[in-house]
């Protein structure tokens, strides 16, 4: 039987309770079983809400919607050197402030966020452009000097919105988190499986404060390293953006019983073994999406069925993919839904 809730908050103050054997706290609902709860406690953790109106859903402009797209021209104003892609921060000409990113997980980042996000869970803005122009760019930079024109023109760009009524607070982790044990997480690690999504890292994953009320939100921040390989291989242009490594790649890997493995991250490939720190970090998130409940992974299995082919599609030509890529990106997406509500 498939789970409904309507959304999920969670009383931050309750985060030990839900970890501990004698809680009191439902895995199944997330929510506290105890009345010890008091109205003082205000600051709630937000990570899914109930998507009703998936079929409406605007997969082309994602979360932002056409209304909060980027409007140049663009003005730079430092480089973050955070992750691995180049990336820089800028303001549009109304002065919103974005993070323009770079390099070959500009396109998969803003299908997943699209993806992730029709079917209820909190992401980032993300817009794709093929073409930006960023005045003020200095003479040196750090990273990506290479893709940017004397005139300070960029290719394929990721932009992502600063919302400011958020609030950066930390990272939170994938083992460490209140939403452990409950099927919301569970299909959100279902989703980074259905996506490929193997670079899980908890620096990847952001906790903000909203400025208007008393939510703290948990959101997977970079979804870059999506639809190709299922982990970090040799040559290493087939782990993000790939259709053919993507459509070729296994999706689960094993049923047992109630339970599912899915094979998303998988361990590096070994020649990066002389990058051992990298290396030997990236082996425990192997069992990451392992033995999820089968009915969690049918839950938003039903919840992904909702949505459209047209709207899937709409998620890749967002990222400005060729028609054959759309065609086969959408293929691979639409046999996984099928394959999660077949479990």
């Amino acid at each position: 039987m498939l789970k409904r809730v309507h959304s999920v908050t969670l009383p931050v103050a309750l985060l030990a309770a839900l970890t501990a054997p004698s809680s009191g706290v439902s895995a199944k609902t997330g929510k506290s079983n105890s009345a010890k709860a008091t109205s003082e406690q205000t600051d709630s953790a937000v990570i899914w809400r109930e998507p009703s109106d998936i079929a409406a859903r605007n997969l082309f402009w994602g979360p932002g919607g056409e209304a909060d797209q980027p409007h140049g021209p663009f003005k730079f104003v430092e480089e973050d050197l955070n992750g691995t892609s180049p990336k820089y921060v800028v303001r549009d000409r109304d002065d919103v402030k974005w993070t323009v990113k770079l390099g070959m997980e500009a396109r998969p980042e803003t299908v997943a966020s699209r993806l992730v996000w029709s079917v209820g869970y909190l992401t980032n803005e993300d817009y794709f452009l093929e073409h930006v122009q960023i005045d003020g760019i200095p003479p040196h930079l750090k990273r990506g000097q290479k893709l940017i024109g004397p005139d300070g023109s960029m290719q394929a760009a990721r932009l992502k919105r600063h919302l400011g009524d958020e609030k950066d607070l930390a990272n939170w982790q994938w083992r460490n988190d209140p939403f452990t044990g409950t099927w919301q997480l569970n299909g959100l690690k279902v989703m980074m499986a259905l996506i490929n999504n193997w670079d899980l890292k908890d620096d990847n994953n952001k906790l903000y404060a909203d400025k208007r009320s008393s939510e703290r939100k948990y959101i997977v921040s970079d979804l870059g390293a999506s639809f190709g390989a299922t982990g970090l291989t040799f040559p290493f242009n087939h782990s993000k953006g790939d259709l053919n490594a993507y459509a070729h790649s296994r999706f689960i890997s094993r049923v047992s019983g109630d339970y599912v493995d899915f094979r998303t991250p998988s361990r590096p490939s070994l020649i990066y073994i002389a990058r051992l720190p990298e290396f030997f970090s990236r082996i425990p998130l192997d069992s990451l999406v392992h033995h999820i409940p089968r009915e969690d992974a049918r839950w938003i299995g039903h919840y992904l069925s909702s949505l459209s082919s047209a709207q899937i599609r709409d998620a890749f030509r967002a990222a400005g993919y060729t028609q054959e890529q759309i065609d086969g990106f959408s293929k691979v997406v639409e046999e996984r839904i099928t394959a999660l509500n077949d479990l």
